[in-house]
């Protein structure tokens, strides 16, 4: 029997869906039923695990699973023996440090300061850097109350919007402590096994796809050249004779972002017919 490669895929929270959505579009079979704890893709030879995604990094780092997908702030708190293989572009936070609005409290002014987390190891790490004794409180969650509650003068925490900070009284301060983003992990000497390769090209495939649009038209011969000339595609745009005569049908590939200006760019130049459509995945 083929060895199966063992990935580990949260099982939920923020990256949960996004992950297994991802998983997806690359071809690979998921779950349906939120209770499953292993999902075997027979066809891919991969049995994918659901955990917590706080613990991903450190099955991998020990080596009982070959690879998971995390986020880069729970890999780096872990100090797990995981390797970051590839950023998969969603799940972005930053980790920051937030005071009470009005405080002046600096990042100068932290020595001997109380600070809660749920990132202790991530916060060390920072503080070591700029060589700062503080008091690290370590909480399982909601540290925005910490302060209220009388257990911390300072929190730090991963923030996307910063709106909970908000309706918690506190404001963000200081610098970025660790920019962070889901991403795909491995364990020690994880490029022996067969399909480690394949699934980081088929998710390089989704990311890129995501960055990028089709783009087909019809435009006069005449001006073929300054149209290629706005959307070039990656070896060139693909150009075929139309009935019509002296007409040509063009697909090409383009970012994503900055294709409606494109597509305005490419009517003023002649193009007629213009559609866009979505890459599910790509191999370029």
């Amino acid at each position: 029997m083929t060895n199966l490669l063992k990935i580990a895929v949260p099982n939920k929270g923020a990256l949960a869906e996004d992950a297994s959505a991802m998983l997806r579009a690359a071809g690979y079979r998921q779950r349906w039923d939120l209770k499953d704890l292993v999902q075997i893709d027979d066809l891919n030879a991969i049995e994918f695990y659901y955990l917590r995604p706080r613990d991903i990094a450190i099955y991998v780092g020990e080596g009982t699973l070959d690879l998971g997908i995390t986020g880069r702030d729970m890999l780096l708190d872990s100090s797990a023996e995981a390797e970051e293989v590839l950023g998969l572009g969603f799940g972005t936070t930053r980790f920051r440090l937030a005071r009470p609005v009005g405080s002046s409290i600096a990042t100068e002014d932290l020595r001997g300061v109380r600070i809660a987390t749920s990132y202790p190891g991530l916060l060390a790490h920072f503080l070591d850097s700029k060589k700062i004794s503080a008091r690290i409180i370590a909480l399982d969650g909601a540290v925005e109350s910490a302060i209220r509650l009388g257990v911390a003068d300072v929190i730090a925490d991963v923030v996307e919007t910063g709106s909970t900070l908000r309706q918690a009284g506190l404001e963000i301060f200081g610098e970025v402590l660790a920019e962070s983003e889901a991403i795909l992990v491995k364990r020690a000497n994880c490029e022996e096994c067969p399909g480690v390769e394949q699934i980081v090209r088929r998710l390089t495939g989704v990311i890129v796809a995501r960055d990028y649009v089709l783009v087909d038209f019809d435009v006069p011969e005449t001006c073929l050249e300054a149209t290629s000339a706005l959307a070039p595609g990656l070896e060139g745009p693909t150009v075929s004779p139309l009935a019509r005569a002296g007409w040509c049908a063009v697909r090409t590939l383009v970012p994503r972002k900055g294709h409606q200006p494109l597509m305005d760019a490419l009517w003023d130049a002649g193009a007629r017919a213009i559609l866009v459509t979505d890459v599910s995945t790509a191999r370029l």
